[in-house]
C-alpha cells in the first residue's frame, strides 16, 4: 500500500468532513479537534512514507575524507594530486543501500601536488581559479547496488569551476561498526570515478595532457547524532572543570 496516497486521500476526505459538520453547532468544536488530531496524523504518515524509515545520518570527517587525482602526462607519466578536509553528510541505510544519499564538499585550495609551482597555477584562473569557485562539491541523486555485496553505483552530479555535469561513482563500503578510538558508530568507504576535465571548462593542454582524469576518494564518516552528545558532553566536562578551577 502506498502510504503517501492514502495520507492525502485521508487529509481530503477528512477536510469535506470538518465542512459539513462545521454546520452542526453541537458537534462543531469537537470535530475540529478530532480533524486536527487525525490529519496531524495523516501528515506524519506522509512524511514517514517519504523518509528511510532505517537510515543513518553520518558526518563525513574532515581530515579522513581526502583523495587522488590522477591524469596521464605527455604519455610519459601519471603524476596526480591530492586533495583533503572534505566535508560533508551520509544517509546510510544499512538495510537498504539503495535509499542512501551523500553529499561532499571539497576545498580546491587543500589540492596540492608536491610541486609549488605546479599548484600555484591550479589554483589560478588559469585552472580551477580557486577564488572564484573555491568548492567541488557532489550531490548524490540516486545509488544502485553493485556486483558485489559491499559495492554501490552512487550516480549524482559534481559541479566542479561553475559547471554541473553528472558523475557516477563506484563505491565500496569498507566497514561499517564502531571506532575503537571515539566508541562512536563509524562507516568507511573508497570510490573512484573518472570525469573529462574539458566537460568543466578545465581543458588547457587537452591532448598532451590527458582529458580523462582519474578521482579516488576516501571517506570515513561518525554517526552525526551520537557524535554531537559526545561534543557536548565533553564541553560540560570542560566547563565544570573550568567551574572548579575559578
Amino acid at each position: 500500500m502506498n502510504l503517501a496516497r492514502v495520507a492525502i486521500a485521508s487529509a481530503s476526505d477528512i477536510e469535506s468532513l470538518a465542512h459539513f459538520v462545521c454546520h452542526q453547532p453541537a458537534i462543531c468544536r469537537a470535530a475540529q479537534e478530532s480533524t486536527f488530531m487525525i490529519c496531524r496524523i495523516a501528515l506524519a504518515a506522509l512524511f514517514f512514507a517519504s523518509a528511510p524509515l532505517h537510515a543513518t545520518t553520518y558526518r563525513l570527517e574532515p581530515e579522513y575524507t581526502q583523495g587522488t587525482v590522477r591524469w596521464n602526462h605527455l604519455g610519459f607519466s601519471h603524476p596526480a594530486a591530492q586533495f583533503s578536509q572534505g566535508e560533508g553528510a551520509m544517509e546510510f541505510d544499512a538495510a537498504d543501500p539503495t535509499k542512501s544519499s551523500v553529499t561532499v564538499s571539497i576545498p580546491l585550495a587543500k589540492i596540492t601536488t608536491g610541486v609549488p609551482d605546479l599548484d600555484e597555477e591550479f589554483q589560478s584562473a588559469k585552472f580551477f581559479d580557486t577564488a572564484k569557485f573555491p568548492n567541488a562539491t557532489f550531490e548524490s541523486s540516486k545509488v544502485e547496488k553493485g556486483a558485489m555485496p559491499d559495492q554501490l553505483k552512487i550516480i549524482g552530479e559534481l559541479n566542479l569551476h561553475g559547471v554541473t555535469r553528472p558523475v557516477t561513482l563506484m563505491a565500496t563500503i569498507i566497514k561499517v561498526g564502531t571506532n575503537p578510538r571515539s566508541s562512536l558508530p563509524n562507516i568507511g568507504f573508497e570510490a573512484t570515478t573518472t570525469i573529462k576535465r574539458s566537460d568543466f571548462g578545465l581543458g588547457k593542454f587537452v591532448p598532451q595532457v590527458s582529458d580523462d582524469v582519474r578521482i579516488d576518494i576516501n571517506v570515513e564518516a561518525v554517526d552525526a547524532k551520537a557524535y554531537a552528545e559526545q561534543q557536548k558532553a565533553e564541553a560540560a566536562e570542560e566547563a565544570a572543570k573550568a567551574a572548579v578551577k575559578k
